[in-house]
Order: C-alpha cells, then sequence, then structure tokens
C-alpha cells in the first residue's frame, strides 16, 4: 500500500506538471517577442511625523502586512575630525549597545536573543526589529542603550585593546593601506573623511575622553528615528514620548569642515611600496560635487553602472573577461550633501600586469567619455538598476533610508516616486555628458600599492608622472629597489653566512628533532589557536593546530613515505605531487644541503627598513626566494609559489625575534601571509632532541 501511494503520488505530480507545461505553450506564440510589462509604480507611503521637545524627530510608517516593526535611530551630527585622538569614535560606538546601567551586558544580549528580535549600535545611530508583541520592550530596551549606556572602564580597555589589534592585523593589507592612503590624499588629513586611525592615536583616547565624546555628541539635537512596521500611530507616539522623552538636549554643537583637497593638478600615480604584497591594489580616484538633490544625480547612477557597476560594466569586462588581469573591477560615484563626493575605479591584480591594468582602466574611463554609449547596454543597465531599486524596497532598513534621505538631504517629497521614471529618462547623452564632467581622467590620483620591484620598471613606461608615498600618506623618496652587490659576494657566502649566525654546521647537524609549540593569531579570527610543529631528520613532519572547545581543526603529517591532512573533519591522503615534494626535503635546515649550482644571489632589497640579501633557490621546475640579512645573517623571509585550485598563489613567511635555545638561534616569531590571509606564530616552547618519536607521524 505504501509503495503503492507514493508511486500514485509521483504519477499525479507528473501528469500536473505535464498539464500546466502544455496550458503554458498553448497560451505562449514563441515566435514573437514577448511585450514589455508596465512601468512599476513605486509607492511609499508618505510617513507620520512629530517632534519631541527634545529635538528628537519621529517618522512614522504603518505597515500592517506582516506582523514585525522596525526602529532606525540615525545621529546626524555633520562630519567629525577627532585629530590627535582619533579612533574614539570607533571606540565609543563599540561599546554602545552591550547593556545598560540597569541591565548587564549578558543579561541585555540574552533578553534580545529570548525575544527573536535585532538591536545593534554604532556611533551613528542603531537599529532594531521585532514581532509586534515584543515592539515595546525593543523599544524600550534599544532607548535604554542609548540614554544609559553601560560604559564602563573595563569594556573601554577591551575594545582598546582590539582596535588595536585590528590596525596590527591591517599592517599589510593592501586594501587597508590603499584606502588609508587615498582618502588622506583626496580629502586631506584633517578633514573628517581623510584623517586616520593609529596605535598612537587610540592610545591617545582616555576612559574620559570616550566619555566626554559620548555626552557631547550622541544625543536627539539633530536625531531622527524611523519606525516602520504593524503599529498603531498614536500607540508608537505615546511610547517613544515615553522612553525617549527623558534624552537629554545637549548644547548646540557648530562644526565647520574644512575644504577637500583640490584635484590632483595632472594624473599621476601615487604609489606606496609594499615589499610582501603579491598583489597591487589599484584606486583611480577624483573629488566630484555632486548632491542627491542635483538634476545630474540619476544619470550619474547610470553612468557609473556602464562604467563599473558589476560583471556588465566596461572595466570588468576588460580587465576581467577580456585580459584576466583580476577577480573584478569596479567603480562608484558617491554623492554628497557636504561637497565631498568621490568617484573611485577600483581593483586588485597580479604584480607583472600592474601597468596593463592601468593602461586599460583608464582607457575604458575614456571610452565612456568619448564614445556614445550603446542603446542596449543602456537600456540593460536601466533595467538591472531598476530591478534591484525594487527588490530593495522588501527592506524595512532600506525604506526607513529613503524617508531619511528626504529630510537630510533636501530632496522633493516626490523624490522616490519619481524616481524610476527618472532612471528610465536617462539618454545616450546624458551619459557622455556625466563622464566627462565626473570622471576626470586629466587631473586623477591613481592610488597604487604594491612590490614596487616587481612593477614600477613597468609603471614607469606608462609615462604618467609617478609620486611615492608611506602607508599614511607622507610623501617620501624613491625607495631603492635594489642595491649594488658587494663585489665578489656570493649566494653560498650569504648561505654560509646564516648558517654560522645560526650556530655553525656541527650544532645544527646534531639535531635530530625539534618540537615547536606556540600560539597562533589568524587575521579576522575572534579566536587564538594552538599550534604544535614536531620535526624529525631527515625530512618526518606533523604539524596540529587546536582551538579550545574546537579541538584539531587542522593537521598535517608526513612519515617520511606517505601522508594526509585532516582539515574540518575531512581526511586527505598527499598526492603524488605532494609527496615528491616532501620526499624531497632534506634534514631540519635547507641552507645545509643546498648546491651552489642551484642558488643565485640576485639583490640587496630592503624590508622592513634593513637591507636584505635576496637568494633565489632553483629546485628542479620550482623557484623560490630566501632573504637574508645583510648584518645580521639571519634568515627573515622566505616566498613561495604553488598552484592550488587551478591558480599560483605566493605564500610570504616572515621570521623574527631571534632567541638561543641550546647551541642554535632560532625564529620565535613566524608571520605566513598567503594573499589575504596572515596567520602569525608566536613560540612558547621549543624541546630539541627530546619529546618526539616515529610514532608521531605515523
Amino acid at each position: 500500500m505504501k509503495t503503492t501511494y507514493i508511486m500514485k503520488t509521483k504519477l499525479s505530480a507528473f501528469i500536473l506538471l505535464f498539464l500546466v507545461t502544455i496550458g503554458v505553450n498553448a497560451q505562449i506564440d514563441r515566435s514573437k517577442q514577448p511585450k514589455a510589462g508596465p512601468e512599476p509604480e513605486i509607492t511609499l507611503e508618505v510617513p507620520q511625523e512629530f517632534e519631541l521637545k527634545n529635538g528628537l524627530k519621529v517618522l512614522v510608517v504603518e505597515n500592517h502586512k506582516l506582523p514585525r516593526v522596525s526602529y532606525s535611530l540615525r545621529i546626524d551630527n555633520k562630519p567629525i575630525a577627532t585629530g590627535k585622538k582619533a579612533g574614539v569614535e570607533s571606540l565609543i560606538g563599540s561599546m554602545l549597545g552591550n547593556g545598560t546601567t540597569s541591565i548587564s551586558k549578558d543579561e541585555f544580549n540574552e533578553e534580545i536573543d529570548f525575544l527573536g528580535a535585532r538591536l545593534n549600535f554604532g556611533f551613528s545611530g542603531g537599529f532594531a526589529s521585532s514581532l509586534t508583541k515584543y515592539s515595546e520592550r525593543i523599544l524600550e530596551l534599544m532607548a535604554d542603550a542609548a540614554l544609559n549606556p553601560l560604559l564602563t572602564e573595563e569594556e573601554f580597555d577591551k575594545e582598546k585593546t582590539k582596535l588595536i589589534e585590528s590596525l596590527k592585523q591591517n599592517e599589510k593589507s593592501i586594501d587597508a593601506i590603499g584606502s588609508r592612503v587615498s582618502d588622506a590624499l583626496s580629502y586631506g588629513k584633517n578633514h573628517p573623511y581623510g584623517e586616520y586611525v593609529t596605535e598612537e592615536t587610540i592610545n591617545n583616547v582616555s576612559f574620559g575622553d570616550a566619555l566626554a565624546f559620548y555626552e557631547k555628541y550622541f544625543n536627539p539635537n539633530n536625531a531622527y528615528l524611523v519606525v516602520i512596521g504593524d503599529v498603531d500611530f498614536k500607540t508608537v507616539k505615546k511610547q517613544i514620548k515615553n522612553h525617549f522623552g527623558k534624552w537629554e538636549k545637549s548644547v548646540g554643537i557648530t562644526t565647520t569642515l574644512p575644504k577637500v583637497n583640490p584635484d590632483a593638478q595632472y594624473t599621476q600615480i601615487n604609489f606606496v611600496d609594499m615589499p610582501t604584497a603579491t598583489q597591487s591594489s589599484i584606486a583611480i580616484t577624483n573629488n566630484v560635487d555632486l548632491k542627491m538633490n542635483d538634476e545630474d544625480y540619476h544619470a550619474a547612477l547610470i553612468t557609473n553602472n556602464i562604467l563599473g557597476g558589476g560583471g556588465e560594466g566596461y572595466l570588468f569586462k576588460n580587465l576581467r573577461e577580456e585580459h584576466g588581469y583580476t577577480y573584478g573591477a569596479y567603480s562608484s560615484l558617491r554623492a554628497n550633501r557636504y561637497g565631498a563626493g568621490r568617484f573611485n575605479a577600483t581593483a586588485k591584480v597580479r604584480n607583472m600586469v600592474t601597468d596593463s591594468a592601468v593602461v586599460e582602466a583608464l582607457k575604458e574611463i575614456n571610452r565612456i567619455k568619448t564614445e556614445p554609449v550603446d542603446p542596449q547596454i543602456l537600456k540593460d543597465a536601466k533595467a538591472k538598476y531598476v530591478g534591484n531599486f525594487i527588490m530593495g524596497l522588501e527592506s524595512p532598513q532600506t525604506v526607513a533610508n529613503y524617508a531619511l534621505n528626504i529630510k537630510i538631504n533636501n530632496l522633493p517629497e516626490d523624490f522616490y516616486t519619481t524616481y524610476l521614471q527618472k532612471i528610465n529618462d536617462v539618454s545616450v547623452e546624458d551619459v557622455q555628458r556625466i563622464a566627462n564632467k565626473y570622471f576626470k581622467t586629466d587631473n586623477a590620483r591613481i592610488v597604487i600599492v604594491g612590490k614596487g620591484s616587481d612593477v614600477i620598471e613597468n609603471l614607469e613606461k606608462t609615462g604618467i608622472p609617478i609620486k611615492y608615498y608611506d602607508a599614511y600618506a607622507n610623501p617620501v623618496e624613491k625607495p631603492v629597489f635594489s642595491k649594488p652587490l658587494p663585489e665578489g659576494l656570493t649566494a653560498d657566502a650569504v648561505i654560509n653566512n646564516y648558517i654560522k649566525a645560526v650556530g655553525g654546521k656541527d650544532h645544527l647537524n646534531n639535531i635530530n628533532t625539534i618540537l615547536v609549540n606556540s600560539d597562533v593569531t589568524i587575521q579576522g579570527a575572534p579566536f587564538k589557536p594552538k599550534a604544535t610543529v614536531k620535526q624529525m631528520a631527515p625530512n618526518k613532519s606533523y604539524m596540529e593546530i587546536v582551538v579550545e572547545g574546537m579541538g584539531a581543526v587542522m593537521q598535517q603529517s608526513f612519515n617520511g613515505e606517505t601522508g594526509y591532512m585532516v582539515q574540518q573533519g575531512q581526511k586527505t591522503v598527499m598526492d603524488d605531487k605532494a609527496l615528491a615534494a616532501k620526499k624531497a626535503e632534506k634534514g631540519l635546515f635547507p641552507e645545509l644541503y643546498l648546491e651552489p649550482s642551484n642558488v643565485e644571489l640576485e639583490s640587496v632589497m630592503t624590508i622592513e627598513g634593513s637591507d636584505v640579501y635576496k637568494v633565489k633557490v632553483v629546485n628542479g621546475e620550482t623557484t623560490s626566494y630566501r632573504y637574508y640579512d645583510t648584518e645580521s645573517g639571519f634568515l627573515v623571509r622566505t616566498e613561495e609559489t604553488a598552484e592550488m585550485g587551478g591558480q599560483k598563489l605566493t605564500t610570504v613567511t616572515d621570521y623574527s625575534n631571534y632567541k638561543e635555545t641550546g647551541d642554535i638561534m632560532l625564529p620565535n616569531t613566524m608571520k605566513i601571509a598567503t594573499g589575504p590571509q596572515v596567520l602569525t606564530f608566536e613560540t612558547t616552547e621549543v624541546k630539541i632532541n627530546e619529546g618526539i618519536t616515529d610514532a608521531d607521524f605515523n
């Protein structure tokens, strides 16, 4: 009976699908292109408004389709420059929304989870949402968190440590450095959009500074609260007066924004040398004066979408699809009510094609300025934008932002109801006019962060003038990417000098096993694993990374003949290529076995302010590089390139903090960077010739 029922069910479903298909085919003449449907009508509810005595302006949109409600709080201060205490805004913002003076942090967060609600804060405001039946309680919690935040010195110190750690993790990030330098050069370091946070500025901020900053700027003077959802206006008005009415108004704040930096006098490359970079970060940028209430606004949106709004954009099709320089190339054209808008065209590319990517990106920007856009491309760009716009209306936060935009940007009340019509009115001529007005290829800054020794020679051939900056937008002289080698010095001599520096051949040859335990920091991870590395001559190795509460998250083992890796519970046996590479390794110290014919002394370079010898090592078809400090002789970096997942990845390993262990010197800090992923190992224990047996590798 059961089998018969299942078969009947499947057969019935098949017949139903067949009948539906027949019915559809009978109604559609596939020889004719379907007619476009009517233009979608945008109907945004006009908010009901009121204002509290303390200045808080409230906008309420009733929507009873779903039993949900959302509250968006916006502190609409002018941008604030904090100078020598840059970072205070981030510190106080990270402390908000984590408990109140009457509710502990844990109890506060547990109640929000219990209600199935959302609540988050930053220094510019907050957002909360819940089911209607919990709406007053989540509003009460939101108000309590805004008016009576739990601001303790203990939490302040924790957030300070986290922010400093985040900065350290970004020290080698070409994206973070590129963004900082680009902002500083475009706006000026004294402008709120151009200043940057450093460890020094964070350490300048005291707990008292943070409290004073909160008291001065986090207030209802310029605040808006947008309520959207299943609410009754009279009821929610009473609730807001009850919970936010006690919020005290602060003294008036007068902020004068400095003028942004003028655009470059001529198009130029602003280069930041990052010797560890395996890619180049490129940003072609200029300032623009574009506001949402300008007549150009809607045409500017479409023009930017055609140039670099996604996979269909000029930049993407050229740099990604045609040339394969990058995974993606995009652009943005940002409006700003304070006259500090910006055009940006960005990409991350391989070192060897940095110059070509710059030339091709400029070519595409000039193309949209000089060639009328294909009408079909314009039509497709409009259709995509309209679709995304309509989908965005499903989010309460989007609707809240639209209501706020009308208020704070001095927009007409029908701005969004006529939005799609204005998008569809954009013409071919509009696109070319907008491109010429806002894409300033004669006065652009091309901010590049990359490995100068690999890319500068070809960038110079583009004929575009190059100016050099450090990672904090300070002008510097052109770096010396290589220095003359001492006469008669050979790679073999550099390697022998290293062997002598770390203890000498006799002591190194006496070492049969090394066991190292380390604390590990993974960039961006909220946890700190521990690592154990075991090595036995000639080439046996084992590594394990353990996270507290999760156990071993990664293991790798090689016993001299076979090997495996375990990751996320999945065990993978090493393939023939990996096994051959492992078997080719000799000894615990590779320098003892390097043949003079396989090494070449290439140049003298500078890493982290110190001169190093760059030595090329050829092992069969594999080429790697090793860098030795010219003064100490210590190995300070290795570079190895391997193919993984169909693409070549370069791993850069930095060695530092050498300490004496027994009769030899070993690095106690090791930083491994593969693409954007960075792991730092800090040695906690070293054992030589003890604690390891053959069984550890089986």
